[in-house]
């Protein structure tokens, strides 16, 4: 006679407020004392380590690029928007967040591999855009009321952003940006379709 064990349920995942803004906070915590040391005992060594179009060692810089700026106003000016629209994905769940900061890390970062002018590419606002890109994309494919009251929200506070896309200050690097906008509208996309084919699954087992 055999018996078979008992699988013990998966623990909660813990997505209070609290757990959401220490997950966020610790996020910018590691992006200023990055940038800390970078400045004040590397002398801006680290951002040498950023994404280099077209360039095999640059490919590295794809992970590396979020986490590197210029200098502290750089990075000042990406704290904030980076907390909030990061926050408002890590309501969805953790999980959600991970895997939609992974898209826009990624297929932004080649976007800007492959298309980008030639210079050392870095700092978070290709995830902010991305961001910024993902939210507006869920109000547009997911269309639930959530979705939809967010997607507006983020327009009106951070819609002027969207022109950044766009050549300006040869500083910027206007191509991540770019890509990383158009990153997080396909991210939006594949997972709510994703989320959708998972639904018709279940409801054909029920």
């Amino acid at each position: 006679m055999t018996v078979q064990p008992r699988s013990r349920p998966a623990p909660a995942e813990d997505n209070s407020l609290r757990a959401q803004l220490t997950l966020i906070g610790s996020i910018v915590a590691v992006f200023w004392v990055l940038e800390i040391v970078d400045q004040l005992i590397l002398s801006s060594a680290l951002d040498a380590f950023g994404i280099v179009p077209r360039d095999l060692d640059g490919l590295t810089g794809i992970l590396a690029a979020p986490f590197l700026h210029g200098d502290f106003a750089h990075l000042a000016s990406n704290t904030v928007p980076f907390a909030v629209l990061g926050w408002l994905i890590l309501t969805r769940g953790r999980g959600e967040f991970f895997l939609a900061s992974l898209l826009i890390t990624v297929v932004g970062g080649l976007g800007v591999w492959v298309f980008a002018r030639m210079a050392v590419h870095i700092g978070a606002s290709g995830v902010i855009f991305g961001y910024l890109g993902y939210l507006l994309g869920l109000g547009l494919f997911e269309r639930s009321l959530k979705a939809i009251v967010v997607a507006v929200a983020v327009g009106f506070a951070y819609g002027g952003l969207i022109w950044g896309v766009l050549p300006s200050d040869p500083r910027i690097s206007w191509e991540a940006h770019l890509f990383g906008f158009v990153a997080g509208v396909a991210a939006a996309r594949w997972l709510t379709q994703r989320r959708a084919a998972k639904g018709k699954t279940a409801a054909k087992t029920v």
